[in-house]
């Protein structure tokens, strides 16, 4: 069951479920919240294999990001500021009941969880960070995708931006579809202010990152520059973080298999 909360930033509708523990878990485990990356969707989570692994032993909430999903999708840069996110992520803590929560964020998804845990510690014990980084955002757009990324979004939409990654139609193996699929979903304007908004974002500094308390695992794949070497730099900067590479992996599948990286995740959050 899906619930809806308008965001305390400005009122944005934000769409979120929650899956509740099994029986095995502990009535006093933290829950963790799940954070999507850009142009995908909460549905990521369950089709990848995390939600049930993670409900063994907590609640599992999952949010469609603003411009994501069924979520409210505004069309200007200015409603996709980190700071405006964050308040995102905690009218959805608010609206749950949980004063506290584990986050766990893939992509834009771990730039929003680090910056909740800078702007709130109170609010989050752990945080898992997945291909992200702390760095200026200014160019890692292009990069992470294409150039003229933005362009592309908002003249084109998203065919072109799913064509543009390789993602066409004739594409068969099963990621690649889904992936194609949840793109071809999104709203592309919406999805040009976001990325606006992204290109805009400045470093949070390694003297902000050394103030986090909240221990962190840092995980990114080999092939995923220069995610990999932000995140590592991002985890050095922390009091309580470590560093896990992903063998082998781009950006694109950070995420999958789920195996190994439950394989960290799962122990770290006990």
């Amino acid at each position: 069951m899906s619930h809806r909360v308008s965001s305390r930033a400005d009122g944005t509708v934000l769409v979120y479920d929650r899956a509740s523990a099994g029986p095995a878990a502990s009535p006093d485990a933290t829950p963790v919240l799940l954070l999507h990356g850009s142009v995908l969707s909460r549905a990521l989570w369950r089709g990848l294999g995390y939600v049930e692994a993670l409900r063994a032993e907590r609640e599992v909430l999952r949010m469609d990001l603003r411009g994501h999903g069924t979520s409210g999708k505004p069309v200007d840069p200015a409603a996709y500021a980190t700071g405006v996110q964050v308040e995102d992520v905690l009218s959805v803590l608010d609206d749950a009941g949980f004063s506290r929560a584990h986050l766990l964020g893939y992509s834009l998804g771990a730039r929003v969880a680090l910056a909740t845990a800078v702007e709130h510690p109170a609010r989050v014990e752990r945080l898992v960070l997945l291909g992200g980084s702390a760095a200026a955002q200014q160019g890692a757009l292009e990069q992470l995708f294409f150039p003229g990324v933005i362009e592309t979004l908002a003249r084109e939409g998203m065919e072109a931006f799913a064509d543009r990654q390789g993602l066409t139609a004739d594409r068969t193996d099963p990621l690649a579809q889904s992936t194609r699929f949840a793109f071809l979903r999104a709203d592309p304007q919406a999805m040009a202010a976001l990325f606006t908004a992204t290109d805009a974002a400045d470093e949070i500094p390694p003297e902000v990152l050394a103030q986090v308390a909240a221990p962190a695992l840092w995980m990114a794949g080999t092939e995923d520059h220069p995610r990999y070497e932000q995140s590592q730099q991002a985890a050095q900067a922390m009091p309580q973080a470590r560093f896990v590479p992903l063998v082998g992996r781009d950006h694109g599948i950070t995420l999958a298999p789920a195996g190994p990286v439950l394989e960290q995740v799962l122990p770290f959050l006990r």
